[in-house]
């Protein structure tokens, strides 16, 4: 994946503000979400969230951090959160996440799928070949 002008100086402003290391960057509308590296979370974020404020004020634009883990269940249970579902792989490598409640299960969706996809392309990035189901 390339980056353009407008992600680097995101993940650089990201990088000097908070002293975290981003792995990567995207913008969806007016939300933008970095993915740290492992154990990087706590600068990013910073003490009560000072460091999320700082760089949303500065960029205005609403900051989603989101922190990478070699397991593709973990990092997926990272992608979905606020949403609380249970994350497990089959033996064929397809990943499923459960959800027991149905607002839950909507907002993980999205209208259309949306919000799947984007988990799906997101984790395609890091995992190859890597299917995720709702349940």
């Amino acid at each position: 994946m390339r980056y353009g002008i407008e992600e680097i100086n995101y993940i650089n402003i990201m990088e000097k503000s908070t002293k975290a290391k981003i792995k990567d960057c995207y913008l969806e509308n007016d939300l933008l979400v970095f993915i740290t590296d492992e154990g990087e979370i706590g600068k990013a974020i910073g003490k009560a969230g000072s460091n999320i404020k700082r760089v949303s004020n500065l960029l205005h634009k609403q900051i989603k951090v989101i922190e990478f883990n070699k397991s593709p269940e973990i990092f997926i249970e990272n992608l979905i959160k606020p949403v609380k579902g249970k994350v497990y792989k089959d033996e064929n490598g397809t990943i499923f996440i459960e959800v027991k409640d149905m607002a839950g299960k909507a907002n993980l969706l999205g209208k259309n799928r949306r919000n799947l996809i984007k988990i799906q392309e997101i984790a395609s990035k890091y995992f190859k070949d890597i299917q995720i189901k709702v349940v």
